[in-house]
C-alpha cells in the first residue's frame, strides 16, 4: 500500500463508518461505474489495428491509478471493471439506443441515490466528496478493501478501516466520536 493511499484512507474512513452506508456504496459504485461506461461503449477507436471501446480507453487511467495506490486492490478492481465493461458491451449489443439511455439514467439515479441515502441516513453527514473532491476516486478501492478484510486478507487495511464499534452500532452515535482502530 502506498503512503498516499494510507493517508487518503484514514481521511476517507471518517466519512464511511456505518456498515449500511458501506453496503449502499457497493451498490452505488457498481451502478455509477456501469452508467459511466455504458454510453462510452457505443463508440470505438482504432488502436494498433483493432477497435477498442471508448469505455476501455476512458477507464484505463483510473484503473492504472488504483493499481498504483495498491497493487492487490487495484488488480481486483481491474477484474471487476473488466466484468462491468463486458456487461456494458453485452447490453449495447442487445438493446436499442432508447433502452440503453433509459438504463443509463436508471443506473445513474440509483447510484447517486445510494450514495446520498448512505451518507444522509446512516452517516448523518455530507459525503466526503464535498470536503475533498479527490475522494471521488477512493470509493472503489475502499469497497474492495472492505471485501478483502471480510475475506480475512489485509490486516494492514483492517487496522485503518475497521473501527471497533458496539454490537448495535446503528443505535449508537458513532459518527460524532473519533475513530478507534483495531491494533
Amino acid at each position: 500500500m502506498s503512503e498516499l493511499f494510507r493517508r487518503q484512507l484514514v481521511d476517507y474512513v471518517e466519512y464511511h463508518r456505518d456498515p449500511l452506508n458501506g453496503l449502499l456504496h457497493v451498490v452505488g459504485i457498481v451502478c455509477l461505474f456501469l452508467a459511466a461506461v455504458l454510453p462510452l461503449s457505443l463508440w470505438h477507436i482504432d488502436a494498433f489495428g483493432t477497435q477498442i471501446s471508448l469505455s476501455v480507453v476512458m477507464a484505463l487511467p483510473v484503473l492504472i491509478y488504483w493499481i498504483l495506490l495498491d497493487k492487490a486492490l487495484g488488480t481486483a478492481i481491474l477484474g471487476a471493471a473488466v466484468l462491468l465493461l463486458l456487461a456494458a458491451k453485452l447490453i449495447i449489443e442487445h438493446v436499442g439506443t432508447t433502452t440503453m439511455w433509459s438504463l443509463f439514467a436508471t443506473l445513474l439515479i440509483v447510484g447517486v441515490a445510494a450514495q446520498i441515502v448512505g451518507h444522509q441516513v446512516f452517516e448523518r453527514r455530507q459525503p466526503s466528496l464535498v470536503d475533498n473532491p479527490t475522494h471521488l476516486l477512493l470509493g472503489p478501492p475502499f469497497v474492495m478493501a472492505k471485501l478483502f478484510i471480510a475475506l480475512g486478507f489485509r490486516r494492514d487495511l483492517a487496522a485503518i478501516i475497521e473501527p471497533k464499534w458496539p454490537a448495535n452500532s446503528l443505535s449508537s452515535d458513532h459518527t460524532k466520536s473519533g475513530p478507534t482502530f483495531n491494533s
